[in-house]
C-alpha cells in the first residue's frame, strides 16, 4: 500500500473518489477520534455512538463515490456537520437523555431498594436478548458476521477489523453498517428493541 499520511485530505478525496479505498482509510484514521469523541461526548452511550459514527461515515463514504462532496478545503468540518445532523435526529428521535445526574443523584438510583426486583427482571431479559441476538447473527452473511462478531464480542477497531479481513476500513465499515440494518429488521420482524436500545 502506497504511503498517503502526507497527502492532504483535499488530495485523499480526490482519490477515493477516482475509486483509490486506501485513501480513505487514511481519511478515516486521520479523523476517527475527532468524531466518535464528539459523537460520544453528546449521546454518552457507547452502542449508539458507535452506530452514529459508522453512520457518519457511511454517508462520507456514499457522497463522495457520488461525486456530491463539495467542501473544498473543509472536510473535518463537513464530517463534522453529517455528525452533528446525526446527532440531532438521534435524540430527537429516541428521546435521548445526554444530562448526566450529579454524583448525589446517581448514588439515590443505584442505592434505590425497588429498583432490585427490576434489575433481576432486567437481566433475564438481556440474557434471552442476547440469545436472540447470536441467533440472528447466524442469519447475516459470512463477511457481515466476521465483522459483527470483531467489532462487537472483541471490541477490534475497524482498522484491524480490515486488515484481519482483508478489506479496506470503508468495505468493513460497509459491512458493519448492513449487517446493522439487517439486524434491526430482523428484530422488528421479531418483535424484539434490542438493537434500538
Amino acid at each position: 500500500m502506497q504511503d498517503y499520511s502526507k497527502e492532504s485530505d483535499e488530495v485523499l478525496v480526490k482519490l477515493y473518489e477516482q475509486g483509490n479505498d486506501d485513501a480513505f482509510d487514511v481519511l478515516l484514521e486521520r479523523h476517527q477520534q475527532v468524531i466518535y469523541s464528539y459523537i460520544f461526548a453528546i449521546i454518552r452511550d457507547e452502542d449508539k455512538a458507535n452506530d452514529l459514527f459508522q453512520e457518519t461515515f457511511y454517508r462520507a463514504i456514499t457522497n463522495i463515490r457520488s461525486h456530491r462532496y463539495t467542501e473544498t478545503g473543509r472536510f473535518q468540518a463537513w464530517l463534522m456537520r453529517i455528525a452533528r445532523n446525526l446527532v440531532i435526529d438521534a435524540v430527537r428521535h429516541c428521546k435521548l437523555i445526554v444530562d448526566i445526574p450529579d454524583d448525589v443523584e446517581r448514588d439515590r438510583i443505584l442505592n434505590d431498594p425497588s429498583l432490585i426486583v427490576g434489575n433481576v427482571e432486567m437481566s433475564y431479559h438481556n440474557e434471552q436478548t442476547y440469545i436472540d441476538l447470536e441467533h440472528m447473527i447466524t442469519l447475516l452473511p459470512e463477511a457481515q458476521q466476521e465483522v459483527v462478531r470483531m467489532r462487537i464480542y472483541e471490541n477490534r477497531p475497524f482498522k484491524e477489523i480490515a486488515v484481519r479481513t482483508h478489506c479496506s476500513i470503508n468495505t468493513a465499515l460497509g459491512r458493519m453498517r448492513y449487517a446493522v440494518l439487517n439486524l434491526r429488521k430482523m428484530a422488528a420482524h421479531c418483535d424484539l428493541t434490542i438493537l434500538e436500545a
